[in-house]
């Protein structure tokens, strides 16, 4: 029986390039290698992916006898997504990005696995475009639009327990021209969610970070936004509702209660729980409503309605917050515009160009910010630089061009 319920697995999928989305380029690329998938188009452009374990932003994996697998299957606090506590036991392999020969509008993924008792393996993948990545999307899924100039995979195990299968023993993509392209959107999704407060210091993240005491960071239900360790791929702005504080955060882990909800696309493009309307969060239909039974993907009772999660730093200083709250979350990578990376934070917004002027708020190391415009003011001596220079944010806030370690996907104008 338990031979039975072992599949081997070959996910091929069409993937269409479609939502903007920020991130910080790659600069290795992995060797190519002929594995061309049985269903690629004549003359795209065909690699295999490396599943070797180099460390760095591997998390829980590793590759014996030519076979990936979790390292640890125990769904535990050190292998698990942190603020989902869902039980079951995750690893994710992260390649490195591939330059493409040419732009490409889609990317066909074969993946060879094999699975039971449980046990998942899925392949992901993003593109590179316009000074940004796009969404992680699964190979079964995915869509695309827009041309892109590199590609990055990952795979993603995960086990209910020990007993579990899953390994992968190969991963092949190819990619090629097939939509047609379509209009980036520039400006960003904003929603009002209820947000829940992370703590569990020492725990260990969707991407491999390890919670500090008064950490910055973010978590959504789904791992399309899920940004590699100490990158800010993915940031979300979290404001409270009536706008007197807001932090800039990476997204880091996975949770609260889901990781297969992003609540904030389209049912047309959503993982999971296409009935629902754009903007709502599985969780807190469940919890108002009593959908899906009132329970989360995991069938825990859902006992709040939150649809992110913020770590102690990011919710006590940034936000202010004493206790779980309602606020305004901004998915940034949803819009386009040049954006700024914070080297050194969490770094305070300020109301004008110096520090005479009040924080409404912080942005956190990794965080990519939205840059409009720039304003000379008073001069800082920084982590990265003396100057006078300061930035002003979309929303009006201002930061110090002293503590950002680059700005890019755009022209700055002064303001």
């Amino acid at each position: 029986m338990a031979r039975a319920r072992r599949t081997l697995i070959a996910l091929t999928a069409l993937l269409t390039l479609a939502a903007g989305v920020p991130g910080t380029p790659a600069t290795a690329a992995p060797p190519a290698a002929a594995a061309p998938s049985g269903t690629a188009a004549p003359g795209a452009e065909r690699w295999s992916a490396d599943l070797a374990v180099a460390g760095g932003d591997d998390v829980n994996v590793t590759w014996r006898a030519g076979r990936l697998r979790l390292t640890d299957p125990h769904p535990a606090a050190r292998t698990r997504p942190a603020a989902a506590s869902g039980p079951v036991a995750e690893g994710i392999l992260l390649s490195a990005p591939r330059a493409l020969d040419r732009p490409a509008t889609r990317v066909r993924a074969r993946l060879a696995a094999r699975t039971g008792d449980g046990g998942t393996a899925t392949a992901q993948v993003r593109g590179w475009r316009s000074g940004r990545w796009t969404e992680w999307r699964d190979a079964a899924e995915a869509v695309f639009g827009q041309p892109v100039t590199r590609v990055q995979a990952r795979v993603v195990l995960t086990a209910p327990g020990p007993a579990a299968q899953a390994t992968v023993t190969g991963l092949t993509l190819a990619a090629d021209q097939a939509a047609p392209t379509a209009a980036l959107p520039t400006a960003a999704r904003t929603y009002r969610a209820y947000a829940t407060r992370i703590g569990l210091v020492g725990g260990v993240t969707a991407n491999g970070h390890t919670v500090g005491v008064r950490d910055h960071f973010a978590a959504l239900p789904s791992r399309r936004g899920l940004a590699p360790r100490g990158t800010g791929d993915y940031t979300v702005k979290v404001c409270t509702t009536g706008g007197s504080r807001c932090e800039y955060a990476p997204v880091w882990d996975v949770g609260p209660w889901n990781t297969r909800d992003d609540w904030w696309n389209p049912p047309a493009v959503r993982e999971n729980w296409k009935d629902l309307p754009q903007g709502l969060p599985e969780a807190q239909a469940a919890y108002q409503d009593g959908y899906h039974g009132g329970r989360d993907q995991f069938g825990r009772t859902v006992r709040n309605p939150a649809g992110l999660d913020l770590a102690d730093g990011t919710f006590t200083d940034g936000l202010r917050l004493t206790d779980n709250a309602w606020v305004d979350v901004t998915l940034l990578w949803t819009g386009g515009g040049a954006r700024a990376i914070v080297g050194s934070g969490p770094l305070n917004l300020r109301t004008g160009a110096g520090t005479a002027h009040p924080s409404r708020g912080l942005a956190a190391t990794s965080a990519q910010v939205p840059v409009q415009c720039y304003v000379t003011g008073q001069r800082i001596a920084g982590t990265y630089r003396t100057t006078t220079r300061w930035y002003r944010l979309v929303g009006g806030d201002y930061v110090s061009h002293a503590y950002l370690s680059s700005v890019y996907g755009g022209t700055v104008p002064r303001c």
